[in-house]
């Protein structure tokens, strides 16, 4: 069983990561995204699940180029319930 990003965490992220999706919508694997840019199975997994911690803008380019998207089909800032107000 997969645990979510709060279970692990102990915090509501700020920044949601759309990777799955757009992976869903290209009809691309993971590993086959891993192949293409180059970024280990391992990280590209992170992303997927939005485990990661800190991401790389070398990670996020190339993803971007390969996926032919935009940062901003990949991460979206969510503002905290104190900013929404």
């Amino acid at each position: 069983m997969v645990q979510s990003f709060l279970e692990i965490w102990g915090e509501i992220p700020m920044i949601k990561i759309h990777l799955s999706r757009v992976l869903g919508e290209r009809r691309i694997t993971q590993a086959a995204l891993a192949k293409k840019t180059g970024i280990r199975p391992t990280t590209i997994n992170m992303y997927y699940h939005e485990y990661i911690k800190r991401m790389n803008v070398d990670d996020l380019d190339i993803m971007c180029k390969v996926l032919k998207c935009r940062l901003e089909d990949l991460l979206e800032f969510i503002p905290d319930e104190d900013e929404k107000k």
